[in-house]
């Protein structure tokens, strides 16, 4: 199942504890602890995702076709992923995996815990 389509995407993104969904912005949002993780936008061979990522694949991948720095993030560090991508499922996978980490460590202890939300070391 692709993360490029709504079924994929809430499939995965629910596997994650704490997360939640919200459609706004003309696209559906994934958030954890009430903070963006990931988004879903567009439709078909237009489908992309964006993801917080860090400054290090943040360049690699914005080397690649498909790939760009999301627009409306103020700050750096979010690509958007098209669904033309050169990445495979499972990288894509890992990227939106890892936006989790990236924003959940931003998140108090506390919440984390609340959340059943435990991050790798």
């Amino acid at each position: 199942m692709s993360v490029f389509d709504r079924k994929g995407f809430d499939a995965f993104v629910k596997s994650l504890p704490g997360t939640s969904f919200v459609d706004q912005w003309d696209a559906h949002v994934a958030k954890v602890g009430g903070k963006v993780f990931t988004l879903l936008g567009g439709e078909g061979k237009d489908s992309r995702v964006v993801a917080k990522c860090t400054e290090e694949s943040f360049e690699i991948l914005t080397a690649l076709d498909g790939i760009d720095q999301a627009p409306y993030f103020a700050k750096r560090k979010w690509v958007e992923i098209g669904a033309s991508s050169p990445l495979s499922t499972d990288e894509v996978k890992h990227y939106l995996t890892r936006s989790y980490e990236l924003v959940a460590a931003g998140l108090t202890k506390k919440l984390r815990q609340e959340l059943g939300i435990v991050l790798p070391d």
